[in-house]
């Protein structure tokens, strides 16, 4: 059958192009002189018995990180990335991930330890050692595993055809035309030039570059006489148990083709139940890509497959096959520079791709992919291995050109370690709580990226979690009443907590009625339902000045429709984080503030200050950029200064009475400071919110004397929900406190 007649009769070009990608990245961890790691699978990434993510290969030092089943390589690969740059993070102290294929250096074989999975597991692997040896299979790549939808093969479906023959008569059809065509992929991808000259012990020694020693008979691959039939499945699974019968292989899973057929664990299975996705093995690491593959590359094997099925249906025989293979290994063999085995052969390819691109009404961008990879068809030095080898080259060494590329890729984490990249459009504390997840080895899917909204999975534990700390342990009710300031204030009243006296105006006329009964006190007008400090003014001193009343009115009534005037309590502003029945973080939230060197102004030391990588936006980094808008500009007034006045050296200047560090304010950890009691209030007050997760704002003379029943021991200003965690995991001074690790402490008590 044709497929490609088939999809345009059957108008399938929409299905057509879905696919379900996932990508599984090897690498060995090694040190900063290039010598593979002796240290045995890092403890911080949990349990590998479980962890969906990040696994071991076939040593110790060799990690294999794993995405999770995707809509598009795009997403398989951004999951990729959030996984590489979470493994980064919490490596051993001194080690890199190394870029390449093959290690630069290797050691004796003895020193070379087999991954500790299990009994089962680990004799596998010493039976590999013995039967291979473990240079070998210290080489690294990815594979891509690729389905195509359950909608699209039903609608391939001819007469009396089950799912499972469809499965089958389609994957079986893509795996005979990958195998004859993969050749192009090799010659486009390869990138493992060299190998270490203890690599060969024992055999032959390559002395020139290739394009690839992975993809070629060098590479970790079954002894020549182990072959299976393409014919077709039935042919298939029939050679590969005369192969495990025979003792030829131990298992089938010791058969290393460069396609393998997924979705049971036997291949017998597969022949009633179908083939779910192809597992394609033939792709070296890209070096020069931070996670080991590009977005446009993984993008390109994605029209590649595509590729395979839109050709003329023409049946390949076992000779086609092998013909592919033989390209395969001659391309795998052949200088970085070399010119492409059948350029003709390639081009006419491509043709197909272009053709396929154009009825698939595909985006500019797959066609800009095409024209890019057609180029380097043409260039040898435009492919990676020519890449590769003209970087080598100029460096001088593959060791020193790995070690550069390693160290950046580790600086590039280390220097903005509050987040994830790969999720860098989703709140910092989300960003946080997703790499604790990820590290740990919980099941994760975004539910609803822009709205913060994420599914966790442990075992057959299920729970959804709403902007890192939003659960299914709080009430519906307690995020409607902390919202609420007016019903917050009553709350707490009505059990016995001390909260300032206020009044509610709703307009500027009402507010110009109010002013006259606090003129002259000190006082703090807010919006009755605000988060982040927006719209808060403090007259720490009182005010006799009605317009500036007012204005600070107005700026309230941009957040809300109500508006209040409180009583300004005397104190130091603290926030507590009560989770799960206890006070886990205790903060000293400074006002946005600046101190005076003598000779600059007021905005020129703001920008210096805003010079801290910490600062930015107040989502993608922990601490907000001081920003000189109208509030800011009231408070300087307040203190007889402008922007342009200068500060005289030593003398700190606040910009905002309220200390958020949404509103460029300053963090300093005090758990350690403050007195038990505050704690137990604090917990006391989440309690009464009928919450698990609360932010309690207090204002406190001394944190270090007990709190007592008078009002002037302590004040509470507000209670939060979804308070920020980044703040306390990354504090301007002081300890830091991972909040959202014991949020998931408190989601799955039974986690080990």
């Amino acid at each position: 059958m044709n497929i490609r007649q088939v999809i345009l009769e059957r108008g399938l070009e929409g299905l057509f192009t879905q696919a379900t990608i996932g990508l599984e990245k090897e690498g060995q961890r090694v040190l900063a002189d290039g010598k593979l790691s002796q240290m045995g699978h890092p403890s911080a990434f949990g349990d590998r018995s479980f962890h969906p993510y990040i696994q071991t290969d076939f040593a110790e030092s060799q990690l294999e990180l794993i995405s999770p089943v995707t809509a598009s390589s795009a997403e398989a690969l951004r999951f990729l990335g959030a996984i590489h740059e979470v493994t980064l993070s919490h490596l051993p102290k001194g080690e890199l991930l190394w870029p390449l294929s093959i290690p630069a250096v290797l050691p004796e074989a003895d020193h070379i330890l087999e991954a500790q999975m299990g009994e089962v597991d680990t004799r596998y692997r010493e039976y590999l050692t013995q039967k291979y040896g473990k240079y070998k299979q210290m080489v690294s790549g990815i594979h891509y595993n690729f389905g195509l939808t359950e909608a699209f093969l039903m609608s391939l479906r001819e007469d009396g055809e089950s799912l499972a023959q469809v499965r089958n008569r389609v994957y079986m059809t893509l795996a005979q035309r990958f195998l004859r065509y993969q050749w192009i992929l090799v010659y486009l991808l390869g990138a493992a030039p060299w190998a270490p000259e203890a690599y060969f012990k024992g055999g032959d020694v390559l002395t020139e570059p290739v394009r690839s020693i992975r993809s070629s008979s060098f590479g970790y691959v079954n002894q020549p006489h182990v072959q299976v039939s393409f014919a077709s499945l039935e042919a298939y699974a029939a050679s590969l148990c005369r192969l495990v019968d025979s003792g030829d292989l131990i298992a089938e899973k010791e058969l290393y083709e460069s396609v393998r057929f997924r979705g049971s664990q036997s291949v017998l299975d597969l022949l009633d139940k179908g083939i779910q996705y192809l597992e394609f093995r033939i792709f070296d690491l890209n070096p020069f890509a931070p996670y080991g593959i590009t977005e446009a590359d993984a993008r390109f094997i994605h029209l590649f497959l595509l590729g395979l099925l839109w050709l003329d249906d023409d049946e390949l025989t076992e000779a086609d096959i092998q013909r592919g293979r033989d390209l395969k290994e001659a391309t795998a063999l052949s200088h970085p520079l070399s010119s492409a085995m059948d350029l003709d052969e390639g081009m006419n390819f491509f043709a197909v791709l272009e053709a396929m691109a154009e009825q698939l009404h595909l985006p500019a961008s797959d066609r800009e992919i095409l024209a890019q990879k057609i180029q380097q068809l043409q260039q040898p030095e435009l492919t990676l291995a020519g890449k590769l080898f003209q970087a080598v080259e100029e460096k001088g060494s593959v060791r020193d050109l790995g070690l550069d590329l390693a160290q950046a890729n580790m600086t590039a984490v280390l220097d903005r370690p509050f987040g994830l990249q790969a999720f860098a459009n989703m709140e910092l504390s989300t960003q946080a709580f997703l790499a604790d997840a990820i590290q740990y080895g919980f099941g994760l899917e975004i539910l609803d990226e822009r709205d913060q909204f994420v599914k966790l999975t442990f075992g057959d534990h299920i729970e959804y979690v709403k902007n890192g700390n939003m659960t299914s342990h709080d009430s519906y009710i307690s995020p409607l009443i902390m919202e609420n300031k007016v019903v917050t204030k009553k709350v707490l009243a009505q059990a016995g907590f001390a909260v300032p006296d206020s009044i509610q105006v709703t307009n500027l006329e009402e507010a110009g009625q109010v002013f006259h009964r606090v003129k002259g006190r000190p006082i703090v007008i807010k919006p009755k339902s605000t988060n982040f400090g927006l719209g808060i003014s403090i007259f720490e001193e009182g005010t006799t000045d009605q317009a500036d009343f007012l204005e600070a009115v107005r700026l309230a009534l941009l957040e809300d429709k109500e508006v209040m005037v409180e009583d300004f309590m005397a104190g130091t502003e603290y926030r507590f984080f009560v989770l799960g029945g206890e006070t886990r973080a205790v903060l000293l939230r400074v006002p946005a503030n600046v101190t005076g060197d003598g000779k600059s102004t007021v905005a020129q030391l703001i920008e210096a200050k805003n010079d801290n990588p910490l600062r930015g936006d107040g989502k993608s980094t922990p601490l907000k950029k001081i920003e000189l808008g109208d509030l800011e500009v009231l408070q300087l007034k307040a203190q007889g200064l402008r922007a342009d006045s200068i500060v005289p050296e030593g003398q700190k200047v606040y910009l905002r009475a309220n200390s958020n560090i949404s509103t460029g304010g300053d963090s300093i950890d005090m758990t350690d400071e403050v007195h038990p009691s505050y704690k137990e209030i604090a917990v006391a007050i989440t309690k009464a919110m009928q919450a698990e997760v609360c932010g309690v704002d207090f204002i406190i003379p001394d944190i270090h004397l007990p709190a007592e029943t008078s009002p002037t021991s302590y004040g509470i200003i507000e209670a939060n929900f979804n308070p920020m965690m980044m703040m306390h995991i990354f504090p301007a001074y002081g300890t830091s406190r991972r909040l959202t690790t014991d949020v998931l402490k408190m989601l799955y008590p039974e986690y080990p």
